[in-house]
């Protein structure tokens, strides 16, 4: 993809970010170690295997965070900053093991 600039973007594009991001148990534990959450969802295997999934959760904020780094290339790469996120939709838990995939479209 070209890059891209605010005025080349059209309202009701979509792009899909590629490629994917395969989450791995140890980027869900230093996410859990560097922003202090202290869930045990998200890192005690004993106690998330007694809970609804079964298995430890990955940090819904770093599933955020990967997807917004894939969205860099196509989206804000050649600006300062990215200026609004409308809706961010998480559908559903993401385990060690996943892979993500993202995109964006252009309101």
């Amino acid at each position: 993809m070209a890059e891209k600039f605010l005025e080349d973007f059209r309202p009701g594009e979509v792009l899909r970010h590629w490629p994917g991001r395969t989450i791995r148990d140890f980027d869900n534990t230093w996410f859990t170690l560097l922003t202090m959450n202290t869930n045990p969802l998200h890192f005690d295997e004993h106690y998330a295997a007694q809970t609804q999934h079964g298995r430890c959760l990955v940090v819904g904020t770093l599933v955020f965070a990967i997807v917004v780094g894939m969205s860099v290339k196509d989206v804000s790469e050649n600006c300062i900053a990215n200026l609004d996120y409308e809706f961010v939709k998480h559908l559903g838990p993401t385990f060690a093991g996943d892979t993500i995939y993202a995109e964006t479209e252009i309101l």
